[in-house]
């Protein structure tokens, strides 16, 4: 019985252990393809006061992983780059044009945009990351996948301003 016991126990130490080196694998090749930063970024339509819905395609040898990063480059992308707009919906400038700002401060960003790092207060996915069948593009040796994410621009701008890394709107007429 105690042999049964013990044989149990080391299985599933093994088996807790072999997920747990799994999940870092993965999240160390999501973090591989999201430090080149490769997505593109377009709007859906504006959402409830100061939030937009869009659209980030990002980019992976493994969907899943292009799913997980899309919260993240969302964020990124609304800092750094900004989207056009539509007909129907304006598009919405970067929220910094230093174009070094985040070499500069990567005291603030690296753990900002970390796995679970604060990036993710201001953006969700919407329909819980379900990604559409046209949405899932294989090109080449990897995947092109875009899911659709809300991003809170107006609590993200306040919140860089208030950490001091842009500077606020008003910040040129004082």
């Amino acid at each position: 019985m105690i042999n049964g016991l013990k044989t149990i126990s080391c299985l599933f130490v093994l088996i807790i252990g072999s997920t747990l080196v799994a999940n870092a694998q993965a999240k160390r090749k999501a973090d591989k393809d999201t430090e080149a930063w490769r997505y593109e970024i377009e709007v859906v339509q504006t959402g409830t006061q100061g939030t937009y819905l869009i659209k980030v395609w990002s980019y992976s040898k493994k969907p899943d992983v292009a799913i997980e990063q899309a919260k993240m480059n969302a964020v990124h992308g609304i800092i750094f780059r900004g989207f056009t707009g539509t007909s129907s919906v304006p598009g919405q400038k970067a929220l910094t044009s230093n174009v070094s700002l985040e070499e500069e401060k990567e005291h603030f960003f690296k753990p900002f945009f970390a796995n679970g790092g604060k990036y993710m207060k201001f953006v969700s996915t919407s329909n819980d990351g379900a990604v559409a069948a046209e949405d899932r593009m294989k090109i080449g040796k990897e995947y092109k996948v875009g899911v659709i994410v809300s991003v809170n621009v107006s609590a993200l701008r306040k919140d860089l301003e208030a950490e001091g890394i842009i500077k606020s709107l008003g910040a040129g007429f004082n």
